[in-house]
């Protein structure tokens, strides 16, 4: 029977998760086993964290569209059931850039119509 010789396979895989722990702290970047785990679980908080970005920014933008409207007397729904009655399709991240760059527009679009 032919001998299978893998080794360098192996050795190859090991490599490629030592490579990934490279900034960890202790052991955990220096022997395979546990590199390995660490590797796993930082592969689903880095899942976990794309998806926790997008709704944390969400938030900003809610929290800064309330803010500005506060200010003005109104407040966050009442702002976007306007905008939605005028048929302005505009999304939470246009709105806050429109509020930080050109508030003046801002307040044509929503205060006038109010």
């Amino acid at each position: 029977m032919v001998r299978i010789k893998r080794g360098n396979v192996a050795k190859k895989r090991r490599k490629s998760i030592l490579k990934l722990a490279k900034s960890y702290k202790g052991t955990h970047s220096k022997l395979f086993r546990t590199a390995n785990q660490q590797v796993l679980k930082a592969k689903c908080y880095s899942y976990v964290g794309r998806k926790l970005i997008k709704r944390v920014q969400r938030q900003k933008w809610i929290s800064c569209i309330n803010t500005y409207a506060r200010r003005q007397g109104k407040n966050y729904s009442l702002i976007i059931s306007t905008l939605k009655k005028q048929n302005i399709a505009l999304n939470k991240k246009i709105l806050t850039n429109i509020i930080i760059n050109d508030p003046v527009t801002f307040d044509y679009l929503v205060f006038n119509n109010c």
